[in-house]
């Protein structure tokens, strides 16, 4: 099981290799220019000011832009023959660094492979760079909807099933590794050879969050429901204590809501500008099926809060989507002069002793989302140091709350497995090399550093 260290490419391999993959792609496939090398070396890590501390992480030694999946194989077969590694990319939205060439060589940017091949009952079948949006239109015009999407909707269906988990439409559906999402695969392993290999059903979820690193996504099928009539619903409360009573009782609600989020006053008033969100007051959001309007409106009121707005319509309903997760984080540490930095969390605890999940580090505030067994949210603070945020993790886990570090960038889901699978695929460790943890260090939801 052991996966070799990636070689280091020399100058005549990277040239070997530009001058190959212009002959298949063009002159405009590919680009060795340092402004195209350096935008495609960075994602969303500097929401992390603990990863934005060692940007640049790596730069890329050229980046290639497939137009089809059958071409993402060709690409990364002639890496392979020129001994250089690849790190894939869609939109380059991930928080973490997966999309960060770290030892250089080709990023293999697919956003331009975003063909929906085919849409049928219950499936749907897009190339890597499809984006989320294109493919929710797609689905909507057969009278279906996928089953759940990241909050930033116009990430591509490779990347979510790459580096993604959860999203729009998690609280029914759970994350992208339940084995209910994913169908098939065509994925590309590190061989000379251009080849898409086809995984269906339990085959091809251990390609599922594992950042390319034991073979890259370069086709997807997923599943598809019957169409719900969604509409953006907005309320607010006089504090974030009533909104949270009822975030789970609102997500528990049938049909069951495709997302419900809350912030505190402080985070709320970091959100765009809407009439919906008033100053001074908790923000609770969410995409309700229209059928549970009236029962979302008797708890919101109950509760001691007032229904804002009900907007119809996808684009509303997107935009919801894009105030859910990490968003509202990154619009405050837009709005502080200081960095802050933020922490995954779960549980009950996150309701039930909401006071106490503030308190584990100063200044501590809490977005929270509803899900199907428990809340999760992000707990943000002022960032002290690397060593302030890591002795928090303790204290979370003393008040039951569970937690997940976003300063890494590792694989962090059955990490031997992807081990075991990667060795057979990429034991030359050209496959978004550095992102496998060394053995020994520990990635899952109670990471320490």
């Amino acid at each position: 099981m052991t996966i070799s260290p990636a070689p280091t490419p020399t100058a005549g391999d990277i040239a070997g290799l530009a001058s190959e993959l212009t002959a298949l792609l063009g002159e405009r496939g590919v680009t060795t220019e340092l402004r195209g090398r350096e935008k495609a070396s960075v994602d969303g890590a500097k929401m992390s000011p603990i990863l934005a501390a060692q940007l640049p992480l790596g730069l890329a030694d050229l980046v290639a832009f497939p137009t089809t999946a059958e071409q993402i194989a060709e690409v990364v077969a002639a890496a392979v023959r020129h001994g250089v590694g690849v790190t894939p990319r869609g939109k380059g939205t991930g928080n973490y660094g997966q999309a960060i060439p770290l030892e250089g060589g080709l990023v293999l940017d697919v956003s331009k492979a975003r063909a929906v091949v085919s849409v049928e009952e219950g499936r749907l079948t897009a190339e890597a760079g499809a984006t989320m949006v294109a493919i929710e239109q797609a689905a909507r015009e057969t009278g279906q909807q996928i089953l759940m999407y990241p909050s930033t909707a116009q990430s591509t269906i490779g990347g979510f099933l790459s580096g993604g988990s959860g999203g729009t439409g998690s609280i029914k559906h759970g994350s992208n590794m339940s084995g209910d999402y994913v169908l098939a695969l065509d994925v590309v392993h590190a061989s000379p050879e251009a080849s898409l290999v086809h995984v269906e059903g339990a085959d091809a979820q251990p390609y599922v969050h594992t950042y390319g690193t034991a073979g890259i996504i370069a086709r997807a099928t997923i599943a598809l429901e019957p169409m719900q009539e969604w509409v953006g619903f907005y309320a607010s409360f006089p504090t974030f204590e009533q909104a949270t009573s009822v975030i789970r009782q609102i997500g528990w609600l049938e049909p069951t809501p495709r997302l419900v989020s809350a912030d505190l006053p402080e985070v709320s008033e970091a959100l765009p500008a809407d009439p919906a969100i008033p100053p001074g007051r908790a923000s609770l959001r969410a995409i309700l099926d229209v059928v549970s309007l009236d029962a979302a409106r008797v708890l919101v009121e109950g509760a001691g809060g007032t229904v804002e707005d009900v907007r119809e319509g996808p684009q509303a309903t997107v935009k919801i989507s894009m105030l859910s997760y990490n968003h509202p984080i990154e619009w405050l540490q837009k709005s502080r002069d200081e960095p802050w930095f933020h922490v995954e969390v779960s549980g009950a605890a996150l309701v039930e002793r909401l006071d106490e999940v503030h308190q584990v580090y100063p200044g501590g505030m809490l977005h929270i989302e509803a899900q199907r067994d428990h809340p999760i949210g992000m707990l943000a603070a002022p960032y002290i140091s690397p060593e302030a945020v890591y002795a928090g993790f303790d204290r979370l886990l003393a008040i039951d709350v569970g937690y997940h570090s976003p300063h890494q960038w590792y694989v962090d889901h059955k990490v031997d497995r992807v081990r075991a699978l990667a060795a057979k695929t990429d034991p030359a460790g050209l496959l978004n090399p550095g992102k496998l943890p060394p053995e020994g260090v520990v990635t899952g939801p109670e990471k320490r550093s």
